[in-house]
């Protein structure tokens, strides 16, 4: 493109316009053509090309005709023919996709002989007409937004995309100031009520645009807000006074004029105060085209009118003649004629009747010929449909994307400072989803921080559907209320009687939080939304709205926005309340944090992939969370080999060794906070049976570091069978009684009171002959005991009462299969030395299944989410949800080493890097600095924080399915690999 380099600067296309008169009036020379030479280049090419015209191809270039892609070739062979016959100058682009149109555009820019402009109307982005692209925010939601730089920024994306789809003029951005709610056209496509705020969102928008290369066309001028009709359908009539209009509707404009926006749509309305002629719209009205627009305000850009098929204009003038009359009112651009043939001899016979005189004639041709020349098409070349996907779809757009609905959601009431959501374990929750027939993205996001049931409510629910949803809500004593399916022009609510009826029960008798993903001129109409103890709008229905909506709930994302439009007399424009973010996990993009979501997930994928193919494991998960903000969680491979259940992220896994951490030493460091637990306190002081053993002495602090001569481990199922096989009394049998009450599978029980075997081992067995570092299980199994002796409550019931519960791990425990469906259960090996069956829902570790699967050491199971909640505590120094768990100093003591100067790299509890690093034996990524602590599992899985990057990440497999024996993951180096890849993204070299 010519001048590619030239086009930064914000408004440089309206000021070249301001030199398209014929008579090229001299001003001030604008940016970027500072170089006079410049200007004079454009203006050669401009003259040079217009005096070569026949008048056939001038009034041709007037035209601006309809093309869809995704319509028959008859379509595009008559496209071809107004081309060719009609010499159309450009053409607006309609539905289809964006393959589709690369291709026709390409097709029809090699039939014209000049460079067909292509507009399309994308006020919220390319998604607005193409399939498979992006849709941004409605311009309502933009209204709700203060940084209105974030509106700049979708500007400037929205332009890259419609360049690359090959696109140079957008008709937006809608500058009417919306303040009839009961607008059936404008509406939520305008940016609210306020003509300030009105202006400063679209000169910010035309800034993106215009600085990309991409022309804006401010509409609907003078200005459509407050109408009760469509002109689509209908001729409005305005009645408003001069005072009136020049304070409101055309305060918007008058502001983007004076910026030197490139162009501006006319709207079809009638408007007595400014051309009483009856029937006839402002677009073929002179005194409003020529006199208001570009005489008295100024304007010197583009003009275009709005589509020419549309009944505002139509109703009342036929073809042909509204064309003509809209040239001569003042336009420039006409759009969408209903009959190009009709429009084009009609505009030729005006001119050869001197109805429309040369100088007009040039002025109009000449301002569509320099929006060529600005926006580069006078080197055109075909476009490349590959990758056009990718490139419609870049993370840093998705990333803006996130960032202008998360800042838009507008909190309207919050009773009692409700939100965000604390202590979860008072909490019995269930979700509603009204307006839909499936469990909708606001429910799968808020399942994401604590499990809950999810219902849904069609609109139109009949009794019985009613009558069921109301039972199964019975139990809960809260119910957050998701309003879906708000109809976007006519304000109605949308919900049948019945379902209102139903909704306002519920918020009358529950505590209820409403979350309207609508838009917020519907809420007037429910007579109970000031009832529920939390309200807020998300303005429309969006994934990424809802996703945000149930951020917002649970305190990932904070309450910004303000309402740009007045709701009722308790809710009015500016109205917003605020909350804080980052009280739990924001679920966000790498980009957020500054890390390439596209060579993150393809590296990660190249490890995984291989991982799975060298049968390291049949599947997995890889969580990543930066500043509380997780951003990166992708499952992989299946549950097993046969390929049958796919991994997904809710999927449960047994987390073997790291329940060391995640249960048993949580519960240490609670009590240590409680001065319960003293670190130099001797075995004997909290276990006393074990006061006459070699263990009695053996102080906590070399326990948990792994150095206190512990053996690493027992096989005690080994010592539950005699030289024969059979099994030995008071240890197993094949069939449950009452002294063999303990299930190990359907066909294995074990003895009641085996447990003191158990302990009896554990206390008989010897301690190493050497003191220094040896990893061991040995007193995990007793804290489970320790702990009720020191509060008097069961080890789990602690665990679920001072961390599960309050977090909202509703998977995080034992015994995942008494609880949950097996298809939930990643299964782990094939015993087939001591239980003789396929694990699955029951803890893999052979002691802790003859503890009945719980214990310190293992037999814990969790999702991914719960796991990081969890550890997400102990990277906050013990928050987490806006409550504190553990003291920071604790945590603090507890993280660091203890003994690395002889040689034991281990914290209390939590392991460490190796103090020398070595790539063959270390389990985690070189990068990984000395404060940071973590641990992994036998079964495969893995967690590891540090504090000094605020980074965390979760590696979740099953690697010992369908055997233990496979060493892939070591050899693979799988784990530590990803670390690494992680690190190398962060920029952690």
């Amino acid at each position: 493109m010519m001048f590619k380099t030239y086009l930064r600067a914000t408004f440089f296309f309206s000021l070249v316009l301001v030199h398209f008169t014929s008579a090229y009036a001299q001003t001030a020379i604008p940016r970027p053509f500072e170089q006079l030479n410049e200007v004079e280049k454009a203006r050669a090419w401009v003259d040079s090309v217009y005096s070569s015209l026949t008048l056939d191809e001038k009034i041709g270039q007037l035209l601006m005709i309809a093309a869809y892609s995704n319509r028959d070739e008859a379509h595009t062979q008559e496209l071809i023919r107004l081309i060719k016959e009609r010499h159309v100058g450009g053409l607006v682009v309609f539905q289809g996709g964006p393959v589709r149109q690369i291709n026709l555009i390409n097709k029809l820019q090699k039939e014209a002989k000049l460079p067909l402009t292509i507009a399309m109307d994308a006020e919220w982005g390319v998604g607005m007409r193409l399939d498979s692209t992006m849709s941004f925010p409605y311009q309502m939601t933009l209204g709700a937004i203060e940084d209105v730089t974030l509106i700049e920024q979708m500007g400037q994306a929205i332009a890259r995309q419609l360049k690359r789809v090959g696109t140079q003029v957008n008709f937006a951005p809608v500058v009417d100031v919306n303040n009839n709610p009961n607008n059936p056209v404008i509406n939520y496509r305008s940016f609210g009520e306020n003509r300030d705020e009105v202006a400063q969102r679209g000169l910010a928008y035309v800034k993106g645009l215009e600085s990309q290369g991409v022309l804006a066309s401010a509409k609907h001028f003078p200005g459509h807000g407050d109408t009760g009709t469509d002109s689509h359908y209908d001729l409005p009539v305005v009645k408003h006074d001069m005072q009136r209009l020049d304070s409101v509707e055309l305060y918007p404009f008058k502001k983007l004029i004076e910026a030197n926006v490139s162009g501006i749509m006319v709207a079809h309305m009638s408007i007595p105060t400014l051309d009483d002629t009856p029937n006839l719209p402002t677009t073929l009205s002179k005194p409003v085209v020529t006199d208001l627009l570009k005489e008295k305000l100024g304007y010197k850009g583009i003009i275009y009118t709005d589509a020419l098929n549309m009944k505002g204009v139509t109703k009342y003038h036929a073809s042909g003649e509204l064309e003509k009359k809209a040239f001569l009112a003042g336009n420039d651009a006409l759009e969408f004629a209903e009959d190009v043939d009709v429009a084009f001899e009609y505009l030729k016979a005006a001119v050869i009747k001197k109805e429309i005189t040369e100088q007009r004639l040039a002025e109009s041709v000449k301002k569509i010929l320099m929006g060529k020349y600005v926006t580069g098409m006078t080197r055109w070349s075909p476009l490349s449909n590959e990758h056009v996907l990718e490139d419609l779809h870049r993370p840093s757009d998705e990333m803006l994307n996130r960032r202008l609905f998360e800042e838009s959601v507008t909190l309207l009431e919050n009773k009692n400072d409700l939100l965000p959501l604390k202590r979860l374990d008072t909490l019995e929750l269930a979700s509603l989803s009204v307006g839909v027939e499936a469990i909708s993205p606001f429910q799968h996001r808020l399942n994401d921080y604590t499990e809950m049931p999810h219902l849904v409510l069609p609109n139109d629910a009949t009794p019985a559907q009613i009558e069921a949803v109301r039972d199964s809500l019975k139990s809960y004593n809260m119910v957050l209320i998701g309003l879906h399916s708000g109809l976007r022009a006519n304000n109605r609510e949308g919900m049948s009687a019945n379902v209102q009826a139903f909704v306002k029960e519920l918020v009358e008798g529950k505590a209820t939080v409403v979350a309207a993903m609508r838009n917020p001129y519907t809420l007037s109409k429910l007579d109970w939304i000031a009832e529920p103890d939390a309200v807020f709008t998300t303005y429309q229905e969006h994934a990424t709205a809802e996703d945000m909506a149930a951020q917002l709930i649970f305190g990932g994302i904070g309450a910004k926005g303000h309402l740009p439009v007045t709701v009722n007399e308790r809710w009015p424009a500016g109205h917003g309340l605020t909350t804080e973010g980052g009280v739990r996990f924001k679920f966000t993009l790498p980009e957020e944090l500054g890390i390439n979501s596209r060579t993150l997930e393809t590296r990660i994928d190249s490890a995984m992939t291989l991982a799975i193919e060298k049968k390291a494991f049949p599947g997995g998960q890889v969580m990543l969370a930066k500043e509380g903000k997780v951003f990166f969680h992708k499952t992989y491979g299946f549950h097993t080999y046969d390929s049958l259940l796919e991994v997904k992220k809710t999927d449960i896994y047994d987390l073997a060794s790291v329940t060391k951490i995640t249960a048993a030493l949580a519960a240490i460091m609670k009590l240590h906070d409680d001065g319960k637990f003293d670190l130099h306190a001797r075995l004997k002081d909290y276990y006393p049976y074990f006061g006459w053993s070699n263990k009695a002495k053996l102080e906590f602090i070399d326990i948990l570091t792994h150095q206190a001569r512990l053996k690493s481990w027992i096989p005690f199922y080994q010592s539950a069978y005699k030289k024969d096989s059979s099994y030995k009394r008071h240890t197993l049998s094949l069939t449950p009684s009452a002294d063999y009450p303990i299930k190990l599978t359907d066909n294995l029980y074990e003895y009641k009171d085996y447990k003191k075997t158990l302990l009896k081992k554990i206390k008989k067995s010897k301690l190493n002959p050497e003191p220094g570092y040896v990893y061991s299980d040995m007193s995990f199994y007793l804290y489970p005991d320790i702990v009720k002796t020191l509060t008097g409550t069961d080890f789990q019931e602690y665990l679920n009462e001072n961390f599960y519960d309050r977090i909202g791990g509703t998977t995080l425990g034992y015994n995942a299969g008494r609880k949950y469906s097996l298809d939930r259960i990643i299964p782990t090996e094939n015993d087939n030395y001591f239980r003789m069956t396929q694990l699955h829902g029951v803890v893999h570790d052979e002691g802790a299944a003859m503890l009945d699967g719980v214990s310190g050491h293992a037999g814990l199971f969790a999702r991914s989410y719960d796991l990081a909640a969890m550890w997400q505590m102990y990277l906050n120094e013990g928050t987490y949800g806006g409550e504190r768990y553990i003291s920071p100093q604790t945590l603090e003591k507890f993280s660091v080493c203890q003994f690395c100067e002889e040689g034991n790299r281990r914290a209390i509890g939590f392991d460490k890097p190796l103090i020398e690093y070595n790539k063959r034996s270390s389990s985690v990524a070189r990068q990984a600095s000395p404060s940071s602590f973590g641990h992994s599992g036998y079964t495969g899985t893995f967690v590891w924080l540090d504090p000094e990057y605020d980074f965390m990440y979760v590696f979740l497999s099953n690697r010992v399915y369908p055997t233990r024996n496979s060493t892939a993951i070591y050899d693979l180096a799988v784990r530590p690999t990803i670390h690494t890849i992680v690190y190398e993204e962060m920029g952690v070299r």
